[in-house]
């Protein structure tokens, strides 16, 4: 005799926050807590003429502070070079590896 399986259709996302709301107050419901530690900053040093053509962009840009730029400024070069590295990464490896 042949079984069917059927699958279990996804909640919704309304069915979701009834089920979260329902459940919030129950400790039983839920996971143990997981603690985060969080990563500590770290302090980089710029050559002074560095720093103030950053403090003039940042100005330029009207953020809030230096820092605040140079880590937006960071934040896209470091996904640009992430996008790239995986583009490479998916092109040339396969290549590279049929070649040794």
């Amino acid at each position: 005799m042949k079984t069917t399986k059927h699958a279990k259709k996804p909640y919704s996302q309304e069915e979701i926050d009834h089920m979260v709301v329902a459940q919030a107050d129950d400790d039983s419901a839920w996971e143990p807590s997981i603690l985060v530690q969080p990563t500590p900053p770290i302090s980089v040093s710029l050559p002074g003429e560095l720093a103030a053509r950053a403090v003039f962009m940042a100005r330029l840009h009207r953020t809030t502070s230096v820092e605040e730029w140079v880590v937006h400024i960071i934040q896209e070069r470091l996904d640009m070079e992430e996008s790239i590295y995986g583009e490479v990464k998916r092109d040339f490896i396969p290549k590279f590896a049929k070649q040794t």
